[in-house]
């Protein structure tokens, strides 16, 4: 009888498989170049991608919300360097005169409107509405909404204040979705426009922002309203971007000197300017975008924890400051 032969391999080796060893190659030809194409145009965007001609291209006016301080002031002074006339907006009678005049001195030529509304407070669709009145017959081409608010310091939902979460969804979504609304008709009409609103990366590139619920939930509605915004209007001429900015060193982030990750105002509005009608969402600062991409390979169980740690610090320094001015009262 003849001996049993044990069954064939299903498998077959490398060696005997030229096509699976083309196949391999294939795909990791395909990831690498894939990989090497996104670099190649994050590079051209962040640094060699020139900005657009604002005013051709959109209009002779930028109108900036909250332009009196941070990221506001330093975009009114970008969009005056590119020739644009700038409608300044903010609650500060006195602000908005001082940084008019800047304007005018650094821009010879330059013109600058002020218009005084604080956001905060009832009344708000009167407020917008004046402000509709006192643009309407200017050809604004930019509109940057840029004013809103943040926590004092990190609190748990139950410890935060009910006239803080009002101040925060006043500024920080309906006057947003206000200013658009009364801005957007006059575009229309002129078949052009760019709308700018200042978002968060706490509302995409963190996991999470723990004990500043309420404010990163605020600026996840800002991307999702540009976001939307930008596919009901670029057909329309009108091009609509959610900017994401990570720390930058104002006073609404408690960081007065600039470092490699955190720019100045003046650093990041740079920037800004520069992406300004491309991308519907974009992180315009280019070591913002260098963090986004280290977070996005940290499992984000670790990185909430990092998140929680960190506010968590910032909560006990922020009580223990308000428990010094309660005793100095």
């Amino acid at each position: 009888m003849a001996a049993s032969s044990l069954p064939s391999s299903p498998f077959i080796p490398m060696a005997e498989a030229p096509w699976a060893l083309a196949l391999a190659a294939s795909v990791g030809l395909l990831v690498t170049a894939r990989t090497a194409a996104r670099l190649a145009l994050w590079l051209y965007a962040a640094f060699l991608r020139p900005a657009k001609p604002l005013r051709r291209r959109y209009g002779t006016w930028a109108l900036v919300t909250g332009a009196t301080d941070g990221i506001g002031r330093a975009l009114a002074f970008r969009l005056a360097a590119a020739d644009l006339g700038v409608v300044l907006v903010g609650r500060s009678p006195d602000k908005l005169a001082a940084v008019s005049a800047e304007v005018e001195a650094r821009h010879p030529g330059t013109q600058v409107r002020t218009f005084v509304l604080d956001f905060a407070g009832d009344g708000l669709a009167e407020k917008v509405g004046a402000l509709a009145e006192f643009v309407g017959g200017l050809d604004v081409g930019v509109l940057v909404n840029n004013a809103g608010a943040c926590y004092p310091y990190a609190q748990y939902l139950h410890e935060v204040d009910e006239a803080l979460v009002r101040n925060l969804i006043r500024l920080n979504v309906e006057a947003v979705t206000r200013v658009t609304h009364a801005v957007l008709p006059g575009m229309v009409r002129r078949g052009r426009g760019a709308v700018v609103n200042i978002g968060s990366g706490a509302s995409c590139v963190l996991p999470s922002d723990p004990l500043y619920t309420v404010y990163a939930a605020t600026k996840a509605y800002i991307e999702q309203f540009s976001r939307c915004l930008y596919v009901e209007y670029r057909s329309k001429g009108i091009d609509v971007q959610c900017q994401v900015p990570m720390l930058v060193a104002t006073k609404m982030a408690s960081i007065r000197t600039p470092s490699f990750f955190v720019p100045s105002p003046d650093t990041y509005a740079h920037a800004a300017v520069r992406h300004i009608g491309y991308e519907p969402r974009c992180t315009p600062y280019w070591t913002h975008a260098l963090l986004w991409l280290l977070i996005s390979v940290v499992p984000e169980s670790i990185f909430d924890s990092i998140l929680l740690n960190r506010a968590l610090n910032i909560r006990v320094r922020g009580r223990a400051k308000d428990n010094r001015k309660k005793r100095a009262q």
